[in-house]
């Protein structure tokens, strides 16, 4: 066991670089193919006493005095040394919270004179490298444009966490600037982080841009984490590694202090293993929130306790259509996805299958050209909001950043959505006006909400994405295979992800969407399906699967 003080004295003086060698570290320059994987899983991974616990089993275990957060923290902190940096290497961290355990031992305490704050009590969470912390950890989208920025307030959903008695445990590596970077990208990888590698082979792709939340999810280096989506980087990561996410309702989970990409799509959300565990963190992070306005749709559609509409006999009596209108699905994520149906249908559920939805009333152009105009307008208000001592305090600082430290910020791929985003107008531009009410109509009037009234449908489900990719800096990512995640993205409506089995030895999801405020009957029929088939299987950390 590591000495919890030379721990916390580590990460205070050089945040993960002296306990996990992250940060500030020079890029990774490997290809996902040399000798690092193999070196990597030369041996297995040691036993883990809180391998696949969920936070009912933590609370009851803490209640019980079997264990307090103190020792809880102590042990995944254990975790993130053992897998993190060494072992497997996963490098889904990118610096742990150097006052996890001081908070802990302040919980246990309030925890034996008061009782519970809340659900989450001394829960360690983990978060994207994206989302604010007003403490001693950075908030940097994984770029070292903003390495050393701590922001001057917590996000609301931070906030929120800490009211609820989580413990924030330490940020999470992504696709810098959330995959909104370079057109030959790699996700997963970041100049703070270096490239994150999927537990279930290490070779392969964690998918992103939440690529750390769903690596340190999977391989069970915290208890809970969160991730953040605009079009898919909840979804594709959740997918890929064999773990559950929800990507909520645009408004459900309020976005300020979350490093943005576009304020129409933009939301973060759960990313854990099991659909229960998701909605118990769900509800405690729900609120109004005067910062960002879209939460103001939410009263009245919000609720504090989401695990309360969890029932494992869900899919009775529920109409589900299945959306087979998504190409590059390979015939065996089809045959899987044909035995979730079985599935459903074996648990009471009647299947609409066909139902596609519409033709989409978008070219291929439009959600691009609107987050690009978004991004340009979001990211210089975010920037502004850190006050005059931000590294960098606008986009196009950003990109002369990238340009004066190319050896150190574009090893591998370039900066070309930046170099767009920041050549776009206003958001007055009528070419901006016209194609954000296009695409929503698309995906909303015309899509979701016709499609399930055509059918009177609860919920829509498709395979989620593709199974994961080998990871190549050289011809970056693949991105030929299947995904069911723009529509409902670009609609603002909730998506839920959840394993559907596995292709040769890499783990697929099924995603089961719907109207707007309807997690609810999702959470519902998702349960049902997820209890009835129990498809989650920890990874194994192999160098390659062929």
């Amino acid at each position: 066991m590591i000495d919890r003080r030379r721990f916390i004295g580590a990460s205070a003086a050089g945040g993960a670089a002296a306990a996990l060698g992250v940060h500030g570290c020079a890029p990774d320059t490997s290809t996902g193919s040399g000798g690092d994987e193999a070196r990597s899983a030369a041996s297995p991974p040691p036993p883990f006493e809180l391998d696949e616990v969920t936070v009912a089993e933590l609370q009851a275990a803490m209640e019980s005095g079997e264990r307090t957060a103190s020792s809880i923290t102590q042990l995944y902190l254990e975790r993130i040394e053992a897998l993190d940096r060494q072992g497997p290497e996963l490098r889904s961290v990118i610096e742990v919270n150097p006052e996890a355990l001081e908070i802990a031992d302040r919980l246990d305490e309030e925890r034996r004179v008061s009782g519970l704050r809340g659900p989450l009590h001394g829960v360690p969470v983990a978060l994207k490298d994206n989302i604010d912390t007003h403490d001693r950890m950075t908030t940097t989208a994984g770029s070292l444009a903003l390495e050393g920025s701590i922001p001057p307030q917590d996000a609301f959903v931070v906030q929120r966490l800490r009211e609820a008695g989580a413990i924030v445990l330490a940020k999470l590596n992504m696709s810098e600037w959330a995959y909104f970077r370079g057109e030959r990208a790699t996700s997963g990888w970041s100049a703070r982080g270096g490239q994150c590698r999927n537990a279930y082979a290490l070779d392969r792709n964690p998918c992103g841009s939440s690529s750390g939340s769903g690596v340190a999810a999977a391989a069970n280096l915290a208890a809970l984490t969160i991730g953040t989506e605009t079009g898919g980087s909840i979804m594709c990561p959740s997918s890929i590694n064999g773990i559950v996410g929800i990507k909520p309702t645009v408004g459900l989970w309020s976005r300020s202090g979350v490093i943005p990409i576009s304020h129409s799509q933009d939301t973060a959300g759960p990313m854990c293993r099991t659909l229960r565990d998701a909605a118990v963190l769900l509800g405690p992070l729900t609120g109004v929130d005067p910062r960002d306005p879209a939460t103001e749709a939410s009263r009245g559609a919000a609720h504090d306790d989401y695990a309360a509409f969890l029932d494992p006999q869900g899919m009775e009596g529920a109409r589900i259509g299945a959306a087979r209108s998504f190409g590059g699905f390979s015939p065996e994520e089809w045959a899987l996805f044909d035995e979730a149906l079985a599935a459903m249908r074996a648990g009471g559920a009647e299947v609409v299958d066909p139902a596609n939805l519409p033709a989409a009333a978008w070219n291929d152009e439009q959600p691009l050209l609107v987050l690009e105009y978004e991004f340009k307008a979001n990211m210089n208000a975010y920037l502004s909001s850190l006050g005059p001592d931000a590294p960098v305090r606008t986009l196009a600082e950003i990109i002369d950043f990238n340009e004066r430290n190319a050896d150190r910020e574009m090893p591998f791929f370039g900066q070309e959505r930046l170099v767009a985003s920041q050549a776009r107008g206003p958001l007055t531009d009528p070419e901006y006006v016209n194609a954000v009410s296009a695409i929503q109509r698309g995906a909303r009037e015309d899509g979701i909400d016709a499609l399930m009234e055509s059918h009177d449908l609860d919920a829509i489900v498709a395979p989620t994405r593709s199974v994961a990719w080998k990871t190549d800096h050289i011809v970056g990512d693949r991105l030929t295979g299947g995904s069911s995640a723009g529509v409902a993205a670009i609609a603002g409506y909730p998506d839920i992800t959840v394993p559907m089995g596995f292709v040769s030895g890499l783990p697929v999801g099924v995603s089961f969407f719907g109207r707007r405020w309807s997690e609810p009957t999702l959470l519902r029929i998702a349960y049902g399906y997820e209890q009835a088939t129990s498809h989650r299987t920890p990874p194994t950390f192999a160098a390659t699967l062929g």
